[in-house]
């Protein structure tokens, strides 16, 4: 692995953008650049890509490395991943194919069933299909209730319904669809909600598994960005096999979508204790109270640490 210098590294901090999670990746720009400069990284140029001139900022800036800190379009789907493959600038986080299975949520599943990981049963429904009520009604039948109905390709739980009842199915669709994404029905898996954060490439490892406790009727967008010591626990209190099978899942996860850096799987927890897999994030919240870097702190990486350690991944992939 490159010996990086930090007195000469000179990194271009990715981050803003047009998604409804814009705000969010600008939270977790701050604080990334924050942790680098922390962890002695001086030559950082924090980008916000919607400005009209990150373009030729970013391909007239001799950057050794990109640190991406975008979520949601744009960020996580494999496009600014494609940008800095052109411009041939190493970057953190997945590359291109799969940040854009990963974001894809239909696509992922068939990469989880085909590596062995449990998924919850669920419809795609496109982007331009208005349901009659008979498949409406034929949807609850096959599904039952509640059911989930989200965004095929959304994060951060925007777009995100409980249904409880079959009259606001239609409703719900037609919110999931309204950013032009497809909207993907899935039954409702009770149980323990939990995430397991990966880090590494090659040869990726399981963090500490945070089990989610809040009092909605999901891990929805406020909450995710309330003060985590009320809804992370750490370790997730799960018997000892249960806890070793979450994260070989998460892992095998992390290898079958090829993803590199980090990642972060969301899962519930059967009564029964099997891990069913939501989905993967591959660029997880960054906030220094996020998931992943929360995570992280449990396993002796401090904030700082873990970004300098996913500049070092960044390199390490290109470099292979």
């Amino acid at each position: 692995m490159r010996d990086i210098k930090l007195d000469t590294c000179k990194v271009a901090l990715i981050t803003g953008g047009w998604s409804d999670e814009k705000e969010i990746s600008r939270a977790s720009g701050q604080a990334c650049a924050q942790a680098l400069q922390d962890a002695g990284f001086i030559n950082i140029d924090v980008i916000d890509i919607s400005d009209s001139c990150a373009t030729i900022q970013l391909a007239q800036g001799n950057y050794d490395v990109a640190f991406i800190a975008m979520h949601g379009q744009y960020g996580e789907d494999g496009c600014i991943q494609g940008l800095c493959e052109i411009l041939h600038i190493p970057y953190t986080f997945s590359g291109v194919l799969a940040s854009a299975m990963a974001t894809e949520k239909n696509i992922a599943k068939q990469v989880y069933k085909e590596a062995g990981i449990p998924v919850p049963e669920g419809i795609e429904i496109s982007a331009s299909k208005k349901c009659s009520l008979e498949e409406l009604h034929s949807l609850v039948e096959r599904l039952g209730l509640p059911i989930f109905v989200k965004p095929a390709c959304n994060g951060s739980s925007f777009g995100v319904t409980k249904v409880t009842k079959e009259d606001q199915l239609q409703d719900a669709i037609t919110k999931a669809q309204s950013g032009g994404s497809s909207a993907l029905i899935e039954q409702c898996i009770e149980g323990t909600e939990i995430t397991v954060p990966v880090l590494g490439n090659e040869d990726p490892q399981a963090l500490p598994i945070i089990e989610i406790v809040t009092g909605a009727d999901f891990y929805d967008l406020k909450v995710k960005y309330e003060d985590p010591s009320k809804h992370h626990v750490i370790p997730a209190r799960l018997d000892e096999d249960i806890y070793k099978k979450a994260q070989e899942y998460a892992v095998i996860a992390h290898k079958a979508l090829g993803c590199a850096g980090a990642s972060r799987s969301d899962f519930i927890v059967t009564a029964d204790g099997e891990p069913v897999i939501l989905e993967t994030n591959t660029i997880p919240g960054m906030t220094e109270t996020s998931l992943l870097p929360d995570s992280a702190r449990h396993a002796g990486i401090e904030f700082p640490e873990l970004c300098r350690r996913l500049i070092e991944l960044a390199f390490e992939r290109f470099e292979a």
